[in-house]
């Protein structure tokens, strides 16, 4: 049994989980594991596969993690060469049973929220609110398990609030939502007490619901496994370094150039 840790541009794809009719992450990782022979054409999933989390369409990530029963040539390397550059094994574990979803025991996200005009203090005090034990129950859609343990950080970085909240586990769009009503609150549109409405017991809907920041600027950023030592691929994560670098880049010359447009328009 191997354990991979995945990084990945989550724009292309419409989410982790594999569907039929659209590129996903898990498609493409798939498709790698059946060209490298791991599994065929005839089974629906490699054998004893399992994946950290599912994030949504837009969301990217860095410490994905899948587990696989695999041979042990089977390294980041030698999956990269059947992935797209989009998608990056960086590093492996190898184990005896695991289970990528169940043995985690914490899980980061990390959102870059564009807020050059905000109040830092009072978004730090939004955060501070948030921390602790809560049901959350009006920061997802789901019904069940909406009870969770947040820790939160928050730094000024530029133009950007660096928001990253840390968990057992996460509702469905709970970091998103989260990141909506802090920057409510950073901005002044919210008050500190619309926290205290959000995690009491009384159902908010309509213009009083919260609704979910954009996916993009949103990165899987950790998942902790205690007992499982991971082994970077040095060739493989320069590899996922090149990439991303050169995403950066072409990111960085698209705003320069709608940055030009909007000055000249003046």
């Amino acid at each position: 049994m191997r354990a991979f840790r995945l990084a990945y541009d989550g724009r292309p794809f419409y989410g982790f989980q594999r569907q039929p009719t659209v590129p996903t992450v898990e498609g493409v990782l798939f498709d790698g594991f059946r060209e490298l022979g791991v599994f065929g054409s005839d089974e629906r999933k490699p054998p004893g596969y399992a994946a950290a989390g599912r994030t949504d369409r837009g969301v990217s990530a860095v410490a994905q993690t899948v587990g696989v029963e695999s041979p042990e040539w089977l390294t980041p390397r030698a999956l990269n060469g059947v992935l797209p550059g989009t998608v990056r094994a960086w590093a492996h574990a190898d184990t005896g049973g695991f289970h990528a979803t169940h043995d985690a025991v914490a899980r980061e996200y990390t959102y870059h929220l564009h807020a050059p005009k905000v109040d830092v203090e009072r978004a730090r005090a939004a955060l501070r609110r948030l921390s602790g034990g809560h049901d959350f129950h009006n920061l997802t859609p789901d019904e069940r398990n909406t009870v969770r343990t947040l820790s939160t950080e928050l730094e000024r970085d530029g133009d950007f609030l660096v928001v990253t909240l840390r968990a057992g586990g996460f509702s469905r769009q709970l970091v998103r939502r989260a990141v909506t009503l802090v920057g409510s609150v950073a901005t002044g549109d919210a008050s500190l007490p619309k926290i205290d409405r959000v995690l009491s017991t009384e159902e908010l809907s309509g213009a009083e619901g919260i609704a979910p920041a954009p996916a993009a600027p949103l990165v899987l950023t950790g998942v902790s496994y205690p007992d499982l030592d991971f082994h970077i691929d040095e060739e493989a994560a320069a590899s996922a370094r090149d990439v991303f670098e050169e995403t950066r880049i072409a990111a960085a010359t698209r705003a320069r150039v709608a940055g030009d447009i909007g000055t000249r328009l003046r």
